[in-house]
């Protein structure tokens, strides 16, 4: 089976809201991130993706973990995340190809979420967010 590195943001707002996009011609909504490219390192690519896809400076405030799940876009390919909870420094704007972004409470039943959200980065906040 392929595989897919990237590394995914985990953003939340005071009221505990994950923010999540949606990339153009695309279902699921995910973490704002990407793929590494060629030698760069996991924490250059989240900060290079969030100004990327939402135009934000950011800090990063924890590494989560090295993650597997199933890709969300790409069938038979599995997804090896590097995932970060990030703090903006700005509110987001939607850019490159991001055609949606939205927050959602941590127990959404409504929206398509990608694996890793639903099976890591949840279940995650619901444990160490705000509270």
């Amino acid at each position: 089976m392929k595989t897919i590195t990237v590394a995914a943001a985990i953003i939340l707002n005071k009221q505990n809201q994950l923010l999540l996009v949606r990339k153009q011609n695309t279902h699921a909504f995910m973490q704002v991130g990407g793929k590494l490219e060629l030698d760069e390192a996991p924490e250059v690519t989240i900060q290079r993706e969030i100004l990327e896809e939402i135009g934000c400076e950011c800090e990063l405030k924890e590494f989560v973990g090295e993650f597997r799940t199933a890709a969300a876009n790409e069938p038979d390919h599995a997804l090896i995340s590097y995932v970060y909870a990030v703090e903006l420094k700005q509110a987001p704007q939607i850019a490159a190809e991001i055609a949606e972004m939205k927050w959602i409470d941590l127990d959404d039943q409504a929206t398509v979420l990608a694996p890793l959200t639903k099976e890591v980065v949840i279940p995650w906040c619901q444990q160490h967010g705000l509270n």
